[in-house]
């Protein structure tokens, strides 16, 4: 066993037992700037990564005392942010197949090309590396949250988490606000599942999805009879909820008629369902939730002001997703983990161009938006890390080829193109730098530079420093 001193950080595993293609990989890795370690037989190789001092393994298929799947597959249970490059000289799609189902992340077929190795154990260590960063995204969304249902590492997110625990095991109604898609649900269910009543129901009535005409007897039920098509009794959403936790979703869009009936319900702690002649109490923890703003539509009439504050008693906000873009990478971490699973598939994370178009993006539908753009390219991906072609083209630039179409036409210059497609990022995001740098993975400076202006002017104020 041989040891080729690199510059480089990367720490090369080669797995090969023809000695002048050995000496001629071993030359390769050295003018590449790997740290890499030369051996001949898979005995030797899994000794190497029991040592654990391995980023990437590029290993022959035949070996005299075994073969590559067999390294493959070790290298995977020591650690999977392992990359493993395979080469064969039986170069049959059947064993191709098997060596990438194994965990390999490319096979090449002997005899190898150098630039074909260097092409491959490029894309492995970016692999690895976003292997990486996914599992650093993973150990930070349990860290930062601790609680089911909020994902996300900002300090808004951490504020209402933060309240969440102190309020969940009061009776107290809680008023959750925000735009549509931004999660309020979610905070609710967090409510209940942080609170004592967990074991018990949650419930969920959305107001803006049920006609008015049947609204009443959604909430507070009704009996047999009570109108044409109560052939039974049927118990309202706050007795269904009984021990709970009940969610009013969207209780802005309700009727003024019912308001009044509400408040009382709140105020009584009991209902009384339509058409009987005796209410029924109930235990139940109410939370509400709505994207109007309801001191606005108290002033206009729209909305009950004593409604508000028997509903408002402790109020969470939740800003849109815009706001929080330190929030998008893990949300998207989440959801891409839940549509994988559902579609059946191995997608293991997103890659740097789409992460930063995800940043960049300004996410008008907030994490329901969010969610969807996920879902569609774990569908329409073909690798195990989402590209940003498998972007929707609305979350991408769309004028980046006008751009360098016009720049072919002008043989513009390298800095001015550079320049153009700065300011191009930069008007798309409303002359915001810090998501401009965010997309473009460089510093807010730097663009500053870029653009002609002294590092001592004033950026927006939401700017990093």
């Amino acid at each position: 066993m041989r040891t080729a001193l690199a510059n480089g950080s990367s720490r090369l595993l080669i797995v090969e037992d023809d000695p002048a293609l050995l000496v001629a990989l071993e030359a390769l890795a050295a003018r590449d700037g790997y740290s890499a370690t030369i051996v001949a037989t898979m005995s030797e190789a899994i000794v190497k990564l029991d040592e654990g001092a391995v980023d990437v393994v590029l290993t022959d298929y035949q070996l005299p005392d075994g073969t590559g799947m067999q390294i493959i597959e070790h290298a995977r249970k020591t650690d999977p942010r392992i990359a493993t490059v395979a080469m064969t000289a039986y170069g049959t799609v059947d064993l191709a197949v098997k060596l990438v189902r194994a965990g390999a992340y490319d096979v090449l077929t002997k005899p190898v090309e150098p630039s074909a190795v260097r092409a491959a154990l490029s894309r492995a260590i970016e692999a690895r590396s976003l292997r990486g960063e996914v599992e650093r995204l993973r150990r930070e969304l349990a860290t930062n949250t601790g609680i089911d249902g909020i994902v996300g590492k900002s300090s808004a997110l951490a504020d209402i988490v933060d309240l969440v625990r102190r309020v969940a095991d009061s009776p107290s109604t809680v008023l959750v606000t925000g735009p549509s898609g931004s999660g309020k649900e979610r905070v609710a269910r967090a409510l209940h599942q942080a609170s004592r009543r967990s074991p018990k129901p949650f419930v969920a009535i959305n107001m803006a999805a049920v006609p008015d005409t049947l609204l009443e007897s959604e909430l507070f039920g009704h009996v047999k009879g009570a109108f044409t098509d109560a052939r039974a009794d049927k118990p309202g959403i706050f007795v269904q909820a009984e021990g709970g936790t009940l969610l009013l979703d969207e209780v802005g869009d309700l009727p003024l008629a019912l308001q009044a009936k509400l408040l009382r319900v709140l105020a009584e702690r009991e209902v009384r369902p339509v058409g009987a002649n005796k209410s029924v109490a109930f235990d139940v923890r109410v939370v509400a939730a709505t994207h109007h703003d309801l001191r606005t539509a108290v002033k206009e009439g729209r909305f009950r002001q004593d409604l508000f504050y028997r509903l408002a008693v402790i109020e969470v906000h939740v800003p849109p997703l815009r706001d929080r873009p330190e929030d998008v990478l893990p949300l998207a971490e989440h959801f891409l983990r839940r549509a994988s699973e559902r579609a059946g598939r191995v997608v293991r994370g997103l890659s740097r161009e789409a992460s930063q178009l995800l940043v960049a993006y300004s996410w008008p539908g907030n994490a329901r938006e969010l969610e969807n753009v996920i879902e569609r390219a774990v569908a329409l991906s073909r690798d195990e890390w989402i590209a940003a072609s498998d972007l929707p083209p609305h979350v991408q630039p769309d004028s980046g080829v006008q751009l360098f179409e016009r720049a072919a036409e002008r043989l513009m210059t390298l800095d001015e193109l550079q320049r153009g497609y700065v300011a191009h990022v930069l008007e798309r995001l409303g002359g915001n730098k810090k998501r401009a740098a965010a997309m473009l993975g460089i510093n807010r400076r730097t663009i500053q530079r870029w653009m002609g202006e002294s590092l001592e002017d004033k950026d927006e104020p939401d700017a990093d420093g």
